[in-house]
């Protein structure tokens, strides 16, 4: 069920809530994440709602933000524990301390078990709120606020963990979690009054017994915050981007990049990533028609996108993630083509070099993107529960 709020003179007659809202990642940061809290926490504000965010407080950028939006931003402290520097060594010392990484946050979620604590201990001092909404990743955030709450100290009438991804059942990583962290799931989830996806069809990577507590309520966006270009886009030669990570095996971009190489047609294609070791193999045979670029903020990285002939995007595994880049790509207004990395297909590559769209991705009820709906569809639970 969708809760729509149609226009600024509905939101006056809505009663003003107090929401508090857990997350490690916000503006600044450049991650979807940082995106899900920082649209949150802005448009609670702007229906008049009283704001409380609990997260990793700069001063120099999170105070402006305060003041522009009415919001109050709260500091849960930096992380004592480091993580282990890589770059630093000879080859074979790089190797050895990646690997001891990797083995304390298999082992302890190092660095991040420390969130927990954190989390803990800021949210002793806060109480009688509507409603929190702890935002993962990392999972020690949803912990730290299972930690604290209590019939006593319940924090909030209701409690929405929202999940970007799954975490036991999380199938992106080369590595499983181990087996004592489905205790802890289990424990926190028992907790919730929610538990929010971004695709209802995601639910089978959670156990079965919370089902009836998932909801989904995706990504959102303020429509109107977005600038692209005017007018019908044609490039000299076929220009086309790609942003986001890209993840062997899932996310491969090695056959159409294979596939790119073998055609004499001049184009561009440029990518906003930081995975460079999947595209390394490429970068010399390509040459300049291969373009890498830095991430951007992502108001700035929508109005480039919009001035491509299309986009790409690589998909990942239905049942398992929906990357919120194709609601960037969606308010770019430009064609999407969806590569799929075991069954890619030459012919439709083909039709969008060649300026035949037809087979675009269709991205179905835009409009669920809203953020003024995705707010509607978490205030929604609060009548839910009153029932």
């Amino acid at each position: 069920m969708w809760f729509k709020i149609r226009n600024q003179h509905n939101l006056n007659f809505m009663e003003k809530k107090k929401i508090l809202i857990v997350s490690r990642s916000f503006y600044p940061q450049i991650s979807p994440r940082s995106f899900r809290t920082t649209e949150l926490v802005k448009e609670f504000a702007r229906q008049g709602h009283s704001v409380t965010l609990l997260t990793q407080k700069n001063e120099n950028q999170h105070v402006p933000f305060e003041n522009k939006f009415g919001v109050t931003i709260k500091n849960l402290g930096a992380l004592k524990y480091k993580n282990i520097d890589i770059q630093k060594g000879n080859k074979y010392w790089r190797i050895i301390k990646r690997g001891f990484r990797r083995l304390l946050n298999l082992l302890f979620e190092y660095p991040d078990i420390e969130l927990v604590f954190l989390v803990n201990k800021l949210l002793k001092n806060e109480n009688n709120y509507d409603l929190i909404i702890s935002v993962a990743v990392p999972y020690p955030i949803h912990w730290g606020v299972a930690m604290c709450r209590s019939e006593k100290h319940p924090i909030a009438k209701i409690w929405v963990a929202d999940c970007g991804d799954p975490y036991m059942g999380e199938k992106t990583d080369s590595f499983r979690k181990l087996f004592y962290f489905g205790f802890v799931e289990k424990w926190f989830m028992r907790k919730t009054d929610y538990i929010s996806i971004t695709k209802n069809s995601f639910k089978v990577n959670y156990y079965p017994e919370f089902h009836q507590k998932i909801i989904e309520i995706p990504q959102g966006f303020k429509f109107e915050d977005v600038k692209i270009i005017s007018g019908k886009v044609k490039n000299d030669i076929p220009t086309f981007a790609f942003a986001g990570g890209l993840i062997k095996g899932t996310r491969d971009p090695k056959k159409f990049l294979s596939y790119l190489e073998s055609i004499e047609i001049d184009f561009k294609f440029i990518l906003y990533t930081k995975s460079l070791s999947l595209l390394e193999p490429f970068l010399e045979q390509l040459g300049g028609k291969i373009e890498i670029r830095e991430y951007i903020p992502r108001l700035q990285l929508i109005y480039e996108l919009s001035k491509m002939d299309f986009l790409v995007n690589f998909e990942y595994d239905p049942q398992v993630q929906s990357p919120s880049k194709l609601i960037d790509y969606g308010l770019s207004k430009r064609p999407i083509l969806n590569i799929i990395s075991k069954e890619f297909d030459s012919t439709i590559v083909n039709d969008f070099l060649s300026g035949n769209y037809v087979g675009k991705f269709h991205l179905a009820d835009f409009d669920k993107y809203r953020i003024e709906n995705i707010c509607g569809t978490f205030l929604e639970l609060l009548n839910r529960n009153d029932k």
